[in-house]
């Protein structure tokens, strides 16, 4: 049984911050059933293995030791044979609005970004799925990475076990959005195993409906997407209202046209009152005009939508400005008047890179204000978006 538990790499840190020559087996990767199952190839109850899962998620204990209702025996055996992975926090940021940036190492050596958003009406973890991303998005720094690699089940859930603790919510209500580093749909298997892990209701019993994934629009994983058990809601990386324009900042479009996510989002089922939300980054010039905005009124048509309207967060490398708040208002206007449930996000972390489209970690293959208000349009709280 030891071989299908054994995922750490040779010296992997151990529990209690010992360092071992032998390969341990993660139990920050394993669903339920498969702790069940570990916990009995150590000789011991499988019932044991709830207790273990408890520790880990509800109170964020990794150290075996410290786990005092196992019993000796199973501590002892865990210590020899099992690990709980953690990323090391190497730096943490906090904006003047109350946003924090993580920036954290794997076990690798390789960074990854994740972001708290407070007050968003919820405290609101933005969380990472790959390290780098291969979606190209031109308007997007972390397109600029490239894919380094995906993460694991293990490294996405431990930036959620890692940020409640460091901010006391693991016993606090928080809603998760996939928005941070990478396209969650481009990493299927790990990310969906993910969502079961924090959905257990022995760990952090996270509803799917306080998860938003958002991803650029991956056709035939949309339409898997659309055949899960456990449903997050979609939020669509739209950004453009013409095939061409879309397909000259969404690299993406080429394969999978604006017409095909349009469809798909037609085909994915929705309870009575949810909606698929579109993103829309407004960038000067490119895809801001009424004509536009009239444009995508006829794209949506026929779709349960809400489109969040995220003017451009400029930085250094992405060759495009902010709309005026001119701009921003009519574009806005005629997307309310027409029907379309609409909003505009206001930034969020600016001032320490953590706002939408400025997550990106330099040196691992990289190459190289807040939203207007407009009357009758909800102002929302940004959080990065795909």
């Amino acid at each position: 049984m030891r071989d299908r538990f054994a995922n750490q790499p040779t010296f992997a840190k151990g529990s209690g911050g010992r360092y071992t020559d032998r390969v341990l087996a993660d139990l920050a990767g394993m669903e339920l059933g498969d702790l069940e199952t570990f916990v009995e190839s150590l000789g011991h109850k499988r019932f044991h293995a709830k207790q273990i899962y408890r520790w880990i998620w509800r109170r964020g204990v990794i150290d075996f030791a410290q786990m005092s209702d196992l019993s000796q025996g199973l501590r002892t055996a865990l210590i020899d044979k099992a690990t709980v992975s953690l990323p090391t926090i190497t730096k943490r940021d906090v904006s003047q609005d109350g946003t924090q940036k993580f920036v954290l190492q794997l076990a690798d050596g390789k960074q990854i970004e994740a972001v708290f958003i407070p007050d968003t009406p919820a405290q609101t973890f933005c969380v990472s799925t790959q390290v780098g991303c291969a979606m190209g998005c031109a308007f997007c720094l972390t397109g600029k990475m490239g894919l380094v690699r995906n993460l694991s089940a293990a490294e996405i859930t431990a930036q959620v076990r890692l940020l409640a603790q460091s901010l006391d919510l693991l016993d606090k209500s928080f809603n998760i959005v996939l928005m941070g580093m990478g396209e969650p749909l481009h990493n299927y298997d790990a990310t969906m195993k993910a969502l079961r892990m924090l959905n257990e209701k022995e760990g952090l019993a996270l509803h799917p409906k306080r998860v938003t994934l958002s991803t650029v629009g991956l056709v035939p994983m949309m339409d898997k997407l659309a055949g899960e058990e456990l449903m997050p809601n979609l939020a669509v990386s739209l950004h453009a209202a013409t095939e061409e324009t879309r397909a000259a900042i969404v690299p993406s479009n080429k394969k999978y046209s604006m017409q095909d996510v349009i469809d798909a989002c037609k085909r994915f089922p929705l309870a009575k009152r949810r909606r698929i939300m579109f993103e829309y980054v407004m960038l000067a010039g490119v895809n801001d005009s009424p004509q536009d905005a009239r444009k995508l009124v006829k794209v949506l048509t026929g779709v349960k939508a809400k489109v969040n309207l995220l003017p451009l967060n400029a930085a250094p490398g992405i060759p495009f400005e902010r709309p005026s708040d001119e701009v921003i208002n009519t574009f806005a206007k005629i997307l309310a008047d027409k029907g379309l449930n609409v909003s505009v996000r206001k930034s969020r972390g600016r001032d320490i890179r953590a706002a939408c489209g400025q997550l990106i970690v330099e040196g691992q293959g990289s190459k190289g204000a807040r939203g207007a208000t407009v009357p009758g349009v909800p102002e929302v709280p940004e959080v990065p978006s795909a």
